[in-house]
């Protein structure tokens, strides 16, 4: 029996893919929570961070459900979750432009970004929405040629963190940069069980991510050293100024288990483990955010008891 194609709303709700949104949300929160900390906090700069963040990763993910299709990625061998494209609930065409149609609106919401924080924000906004649709578009689409963990890493880390600090305080600091390299390597975790459980069919496809290059054995020290690394982040973060970010090694417990979890299975059982990871990167991402929010609780406590 067939199973029953499910209504536009589910269609589009899976196509955003909506279990990888804190990548895209986590980086603005903790970019934000540093701006608070400092005392630069500016709501209207934080609120559009977060809609070009959001809008940015959703339509990486439409165009790579088209992308993946069209170019055999996503065909009957996949283990993943269902793709709208590839199991003929929407046309291909209509994903495409769908695509293009979150990508514009993430530029409109650029608009008051660049207003605000100027030249290189525009230019980060730009570079954002090319390699957006680069990851699998284009002649050499960057998840085909294993340059997909290098661009989460730049985008979902560095670029949106500092980019959200930046924006709010307009201008940088230390503790933004370690924060970006956390974020970014849990960010580029999550695209590595991707990879890890995708890899049969993507090598078939041609799509030659870091797992098909090099094997599942390297993956998976991917994996653990994006972790590892991630948490040694906080130490900098933390001697530069800012040492509320250590809450967020409360979350090693779930970083322990997740990984565990991710040495031990294959293909199709590494699916709980995507949704997994992406919820570390909320855990983690939160309770920096909530560290970084106590030191200004105490700061504005000490300005209010001593003046100063």
């Amino acid at each position: 029996m067939t199973e029953p194609t499910p209504g536009r709303a589910s269609i589009w709700w899976q196509a955003i893919r909506p279990r990888t949104l804190a990548a895209g949300a986590a980086p603005v929160l903790v970019g934000t929570a540093l701006a608070v900390a400092d005392g630069a906090f500016h709501p209207w700069a934080a609120i559009f961070a977060l809609a070009g963040a959001l809008a940015l990763q959703i339509g990486t993910n439409i165009h790579n459900d088209y992308e993946d299709y069209v170019r055999g990625a996503d065909g009957p061998d996949r283990v993943g979750p269902k793709r709208a494209t590839a199991e003929g609930w929407v046309a291909p065409e209509t994903v495409r432009r769908a695509a293009i149609g979150v990508f514009l609106a993430a530029v409109v919401i650029g608009v008051y970004l660049v207003a605000r924080g100027g030249l290189p924000i525009l230019a980060l906004g730009l570079a954002s929405v090319a390699a957006g649709y680069s990851y699998t578009g284009g002649p050499k689409p960057l998840a085909y040629v294993g340059l997909g963990d290098l661009f989460v890493l730049l985008f979902f880390g560095f670029a949106a963190v500092v980019g959200t600090y930046y924006v709010q305080a307009l201008h940088t600091c230390a503790a933004a940069w370690w924060l970006g390299l956390g974020v970014g390597l849990l960010s580029t975790a999550i695209l590595a069980v991707n990879n890890l459980r995708d890899h049969r069919s993507d090598s078939a496809a041609g799509k030659r991510t870091l797992a098909v290059r090099f094997g599942t054995g390297v993956a998976r020290l991917e994996y653990t050293l994006c972790l590892a690394v991630a948490y040694l982040a906080l130490l900098p973060a933390t001697l530069a100024g800012h040492p509320g970010v250590l809450l967020g090694l409360l979350s090693l417990p779930t970083a322990r288990k997740v990984h565990d979890s991710v040495m031990s299975r294959e293909g199709a059982a590494l699916g709980p483990c995507l949704g997994a990871t992406a919820k570390l990167l909320a855990r983690y991402g939160a309770l920096i955010s909530a560290g970084l929010g106590v030191e200004a609780l105490l700061r504005a406590a000490w300005q209010a008891l001593f003046g100063g």
